[in-house]
């Protein structure tokens, strides 16, 4: 009989995409092991885990939201009700073992399991470990590590450093730069900037994109740009009859774009900075402010500190983002350094590393 696995948690491509290479990754050395995701109602996961191929259950539970406290009413009955279906959805399925990727529905899940004696495993993707995986790290068997020095966070007996797993169609991309522009019906004569906002959109990072896009066309560059949902309708008028841009909410193909980009303007979530490690891209980061402990911000900044990248504060993203790009356009020197620095710090295989090690303990 095969094993089974619970991998829960969702919310962003952040967690959803790692998660979905690590369950890749298993069924790759046991075909025999059955997998079960668990996510929220409601996000992203639930759709993105069905098209990957795997089988979902949702909870009713919702995080603390920091800007509006009123909507925090309900979510002492949300906890206890997830809680209720966590402990039916276990019960039922009887995992060998639970994996966490952080995100609303992690928690309840491997607490759960931790109280039932289950075997429990936590990815960490960011620099600055989130508050839920610190308390479940005290009894988790093992704690996958994107970087060194989590010993602040986690027993450090338990830390194994693998990176963060990066989609195989990003990791094992063979798409040449010429596809890449071909499929975004752009020049291949031009430089091409890729702007992306993470999975669900960054208004700061657009507003700037809007504001200065003559500009940046008139400099000869060309731009792909992932506007997330809430923006797309504008980007749409704005980009109507220009040509040397491409806009839309969102790109399934992520391997096209960076296949195509000479630079990316993005946020710094930690699979975004591992996708471009592994795609060794020139990078200008605009860290989300409103991250947990301001994780995105620590996450550009230490790749700035090895000079792996150029990072600009989202409270000045108008006046400098797009003038930085243009900037370090006209610099082939400053772009190859940018390039070899960054792909230096690329780990590919995480998700393997990740898969071995979860087998080999269960």
């Amino acid at each position: 009989m095969g094993k089974k696995v619970i991998i829960a948690g969702g919310g962003t491509g952040g967690h959803i995409f790692p998660a979905i290479a690590i369950a890749n990754a298993l069924k790759k050395k046991d075909s025999t092991i059955e997998i079960l995701f668990v996510g929220a109602k409601g996000k992203m996961e639930m759709e993105k885990v069905p098209q990957a191929g795997y089988k979902i259950e949702g909870l009713d539970i919702a995080g603390f939201n920091r800007s509006s406290l009123i909507k925090n009413i309900g979510l002492p009955f949300k906890l206890v009700k997830s809680f209720f279906q966590v402990r039916k959805i276990v019960n039922r399925f009887q995992p060998d073992v639970a994996i966490g990727v952080g995100g609303y529905s992690s928690f309840p899940v491997l607490r759960y399991a931790q109280a039932k004696g289950i075997p429990t495993f936590i990815h960490e993707s960011n620099s600055f470990a989130g508050k839920s995986n610190i308390l479940l790290g005290k009894k988790a068997t093992r704690v996958f590590a994107a970087t060194d020095g989590m010993e602040k966070f986690f027993p450090a007996e338990k830390i194994i450093i693998t990176g963060n797993p990066v989609r195989e169609s990003i990791s094992r991309s063979m798409i040449t730069k010429e596809e890449g522009l071909k499929f975004f019906s752009l020049n291949e004569n031009r430089k091409t900037v890729f702007v992306v906002g993470g999975s669900l959109g960054a208004k700061s990072i657009n507003e700037a994109i809007d504001k200065h896009l003559d500009e940046l066309l008139n400099t000869g560059l060309q731009v792909i740009w992932q506007t997330g949902k809430p923006y797309a309708e504008k980007a749409k008028q704005r980009v109507a009859g220009k040509t040397g841009i491409w806009a839309n909410d969102f790109i399934t193909k992520m391997e096209y774009a960076y296949a195509a980009a000479d630079m990316v303007i993005a946020r710094s979530g930690a699979m975004t900075v591992a996708e471009l490690c592994v795609v060794k891209k020139p990078v200008l980061f605009i860290p989300y402010p409103f991250a947990a402990e301001d994780h995105q911000t620590v996450n550009a900044q230490s790749l700035v500190n090895k000079g792996a990248a150029l990072m600009v504060k989202d409270n000045e993203v108008t006046e400098k983002a797009v003038a930085t790009i243009i900037e370090l356009s006209k610099d082939e020197k400053r772009q190859k350094e940018l390039e070899k620095n960054i792909g230096s710090l690329a780990i590919a295989n995480a998700d393997e590393l990740i898969a071995d090690k979860i087998i080999e303990l269960i």
